[in-house]
């Protein structure tokens, strides 16, 4: 498979990086609108065609594959080109800005035959499989209730880097530099990883977001700190179980941590993913009498760029799926919809 890495900011080194180690890929080209920026990233991963813009790189086109990395705003109509061009598309998270686009993208991609994926990166943990596992499988009986977080605390601490100087940051938090915010970058992450870990999906959303003042005005030189820093959401499931699920960038002492707590009739199941790390545990059987939760072993699970290069050469799409990045993102749309309102709001 040849692969073209579109956008070569912080994420592209991921991509790069990941993509090479596969065997049978070759990474070809690489795109940017910044020729500095393009120049070194190339250099760094030993990639031998550069490109100016999207459009050259398909003029030139031999490459069968586009991992889409460039900012949020960017995903739609650059990947309607690459879908148009006959490419398969392996997209960042959020799919698009809004469930509209996302949807649009997802019908174009159905329509071509081609394979479209989203790397929800956070798929990647062990724990996470194996919990969807046990709770399909009926271990903690029908479910009833699901807690879930993602906390970051880049806007507390420097771990990395300067959010205040630098601009690969500082575009996370202005509205219009195409940010939704907390809700956007790791909110579209938690609320995958609690509907895909509990198996159950989101039916109606009550949320609240807010904004923190952060420098004087508001306002870092063309950045207005006007997009989300934290959530919380209140969740009722279409199976009828409800739940909650926040997110921050505020946490100080948290620096990437996910947690989902799945609570059945019949026992619970706990996993955490912190920083790279993954954590499983749970209480079944009659250790829930005693309160008593056990660590579950894992085996290790392919990631999301091993199951997209997989599904190219199958010439079928494996989950996550363009269409699921739309669902989600209907949840998200909701969420914003309802901290406007006040309201409860239903997803369609």
């Amino acid at each position: 498979m040849r692969l073209l890495i579109l956008g070569t900011g912080g994420m592209a080194n991921q991509h790069a990086t990941r993509f090479k180690e596969i065997d049978g890929v070759s990474v070809v080209g690489g795109v940017d609108i910044d020729p500095e920026r393009l120049a070194a990233f190339c250099s760094q991963h030993g990639i031998p065609n550069h490109f100016g813009s999207l459009e050259e790189a398909l003029a030139w086109g031999e490459f069968d594959a586009v991992a889409n990395v460039t900012p949020d705003r960017i995903h739609h109509p650059t990947t309607l080109q690459a879908i148009a061009a006959g490419k398969h598309v392996f997209c960042e998270k959020p799919l698009a800005t809004d469930a509209v686009k996302a949807m649009e993208m997802a019908d174009a991609m159905e329509r071509s035959g081609k394979v479209g994926m989203v790397n929800f990166t956070y798929r990647n943990s062990p724990a996470l499989q194996k919990g969807r596992q046990m709770v399909l499988a009926g271990e903690i009986g029908e479910v009833r209730h699901v807690e879930a977080s993602h906390l970051q605390s880049w806007l507390v601490g420097r771990h990395w880097g300067d959010w205040k100087t630098e601009s690969k940051w500082l575009w996370r938090l202005s509205k219009k530099h195409g940010s939704n915010g907390a809700l956007g970058d790791i909110g579209i992450h938690i609320v995958d990883f609690t509907s895909y870990g509990s198996g159950l999906d989101v039916a109606h959303v009550f949320a609240r977001l807010k904004t923190f003042n952060k420098a004087p005005g508001n306002k870092i030189g063309e950045y207005d700190l006007d997009a989300n820093d934290s959530f919380t959401m209140n969740v009722d499931f279409s199976s009828g179980a409800i739940g909650t699920i926040q997110a921050t960038r505020t946490a100080a002492g948290q620096m990437d941590q996910l947690r989902l707590r799945v609570y059945g009739e019949t026992g619970s199941i706990e996993i955490i993913y912190d920083t790279g790390k993954s954590t499983l545990r749970a209480c079944l059987g009659d250790d829930v009498h005693t309160a008593t939760w056990r660590d579950v072993a894992f085996d290790p699970v392919e990631t999301n760029y091993q199951r997209f290069v997989q599904a190219v050469r199958a010439g079928k799409t494996q989950e996550p799926s363009f269409r699921r990045a739309g669902n989600i993102q209907k949840v998200l749309d909701q969420a914003i919809a309802s901290d406007l309102s006040h309201a409860d709001k239903a997803l369609a």
